[in-house]
């Protein structure tokens, strides 16, 4: 059992080739803090991270970042942030459940809101800041690879 705390921190460019290297530092942080990687937790990353290279102005401006900070907030409780520079239009997220099937895109928040204990998010100074808590009860098993 580890104690509750932070896990890591790392900041990507605002570039999609960003999202492949933010799943990784999110495998290698995970492995190295519980020996096994939820993949719950990676797919919200990647979808999390790909939203803020798309829809912000950390992907938009020269020389934008996306920051993802992983947590520990109580014991068996996984809490990730991801903070982009925000956007004009950046006001309260929700998930979009009546996404066309066909569509390539749309259904990061629905995902999060599907797979996350808990989601929000909320203005800084530094920008939009997006998270989500997963549990993982170790009688319920945790889910990802050894």
């Amino acid at each position: 059992m580890t104690a509750p705390g932070r896990i890591g921190e790392a900041t990507f460019p605002g570039r999609p080739e960003s999202v492949a290297d933010a799943r990784a530092f999110v495998r290698r942080a995970l492995i190295a803090r519980y020996g096994t990687v939820l993949e719950d937790v990676v797919l919200l990353v990647s979808e999390l991270l790909g939203n803020a290279v798309r829809h912000s102005d950390s992907g938009r401006l020269p020389g934008g970042v996306v920051t993802v900070t992983l947590s520990e907030p109580a014991d068996g409780v996984i809490r990730v942030e991801v903070r982009d520079a925000g956007s004009p239009r950046a006001g309260e997220l929700r998930a979009q459940p009546d996404v066309d099937e066909n569509s390539e895109g749309g259904r990061g928040l629905y995902l999060v809101d599907l797979l996350a204990d808990k989601w929000g998010s909320h203005l800084d100074d530094d920008g939009l800041v997006v998270w989500f808590e997963i549990s993982f009860p170790p009688d319920k098993g945790r889910r990802g690879l050894p």
